[in-house]
């Protein structure tokens, strides 16, 4: 396989380190010669000078025979020229990091089908989000994006005096437009059929739209809600996406950051968290922040160090949970010994990603889901392939659940009367060791 990444800095170097792990013949593009000579001396790969957005240096460094290309350099404008360019020139996916969530907003323009872009990845969020799931409240929903976008999947535990506890999947009486894709109970993980009692515990994964997904999550929440106060160190990007993450009729937010036009910003931006001008890495100025008081504290600024030093406080303070970003792998070892909680690696994380996306034949994209009781696959429909013999329902695909379906620039959530067709991407959940079942339905039939 070969990848070709965009922008030498810290992220295109972990990717590439992560590329060659996985025996991928790696080629980076940059403009800066000695940054290149510190490529070439640490890792094992191709490296090509010149710019991230121009075709002759796109060529030079076999984009045209790439399988994946990732445009990760620092600005957003290059990495959307550079992984459309990339795309028309033969890549067969290509991945852009952006910074700005506007390019996100698919309710506004869409950045990524204009640029035929298979993906904008945002490292920040992806950060954000494991770090909400580390909180490991009642009822916390955990989302990501699929199909551009189109459909949401939400994580969510039972709680017992919830609305769902005790009825059957039919009982629910979920909208068309929401669908429940995985079930994790005491008798491990399974798609539910109509008559599955929900039960206390269970963690329920559900996929769709997102306003119906948002109108039902009341289903979810308890009868009485108890709030919990939340206080992030840090009001960078990821300190930003988790404070939109939280709900925040569940969560009390409090960002600490020490830049006050930082802060200005943040104020503007979460009208529902509490901003305040404070160093997080000052004992005092934690104290009057009421740390002693929180239910969890999240240390989110830009250094480890930091990071390690005002979660120990927070914790002797009196904060009953510490969550902690932590980039350096070599600091894993002592962190729960100081009293961290859960710690997040940004590297991590993207590797997961990257993992998910070094793949070959119609799956686009992997992503693990339900605590890695099963995954979310974005797959091409081909030619010949099983899966387009009829209507789901009739075709009886007990292996996975189709849960979406992007055609052209339509997303809708499937049904049992839905027909896949050649072109179209499938949203499919597939729970663990039934992969190589599912991927039968993908795989062209050969003539015999």
């Amino acid at each position: 396989m070969h990848a070709v990444i965009l922008g030498a800095g810290t992220v295109g170097c972990s990717i590439a380190q992560i590329l060659v792990e996985l025996d991928v013949n790696v080629c980076i593009v940059d403009e800066q010669r000695e940054v290149l000579n510190r490529v070439e001396e640490q890792l094992d790969v191709q490296t090509v000078l010149g710019s991230a957005c121009e075709s002759i240096p796109l060529f030079q460094a076999g984009v045209q025979n790439a399988e994946l290309c990732l445009a990760v350099t620092s600005r957003d404008e290059v990495n959307l020229v550079g992984a459309s360019l990339a795309k028309v020139m033969g890549a067969k996916r290509t991945v852009a990091r952006v910074f700005n969530p506007a390019y996100r907003d698919f309710s506004t323009f869409d950045y990524q089908r204009h640029f035929g872009i298979d993906r904008l990845l945002s490292l920040e969020k992806l950060t954000a989000l494991e770090l909400a799931k580390g909180l490991s409240a009642p009822g916390l929903f955990a989302v990501e994006n699929f199909a551009r976008g189109g459909v949401q999947v939400l994580e969510v535990g039972v709680i017992e005096n919830s609305k769902a506890a005790g009825q059957t999947v039919r009982e629910l009486k979920l909208p068309s437009t929401v669908r429940i894709g995985l079930l994790v109970g005491e008798d491990g993980p399974c798609v539910p059929s109509a008559e599955q009692v929900i039960r206390p515990g269970d963690k329920v994964t559900l996929i769709g739209k997102q306003e119906p997904l948002n109108d039902i999550k009341i289903l979810f929440e308890e009868r009485t809600q108890e709030v919990t106060s939340v206080i992030i160190a840090g009001g960078g990007e990821i300190g930003l996406h988790l404070g939109r993450l939280l709900d925040k009729k569940r969560y009390r937010v409090v960002i600490l950051e020490a830049d006050e036009d930082r802060c200005k910003l943040l104020a503007s931006r979460l009208g529902s968290v509490s901003v305040l001008i404070g160093d997080a890495t000052n004992r005092t100025e934690l104290e009057e922040a009421r740390v002693s008081s929180t239910d969890v504290f999240v240390a989110a600024m830009g250094r480890d160090e930091d990071n390690i030093v005002c979660g120990v406080e927070a914790k002797e303070l009196g904060a009953k949970r510490i969550l902690s970003i932590v980039r350096r792998p070599d600091y894993a070892n002592v962190l729960e010994k100081i009293g961290i909680d859960v710690a997040v690696s940004p590297r991590e994380v993207m590797a997961g990603e990257i993992v998910g996306m070094v793949m070959t034949g119609p799956i686009n994209r992997k992503s693990p889901i339900a605590g890695g009781a099963a995954e979310v696959w974005e797959v091409q429909v081909e030619e010949d392939t099983p899966c387009l013999g009829g209507q789901l329902k009739d075709l009886r695909i007990q292996d996975c659940l189709i849960a979406a379906i992007v055609r052209e620039e339509y997303v809708e959530v499937a049904s049992g009367d839905d027909q896949l067709r050649v072109g179209d991407t499938a949203v499919t959940i597939v729970q663990k060791g039934q992969e190589e079942a599912a991927l039968k339905w993908f795989t062209p039939v050969k003539a015999t």
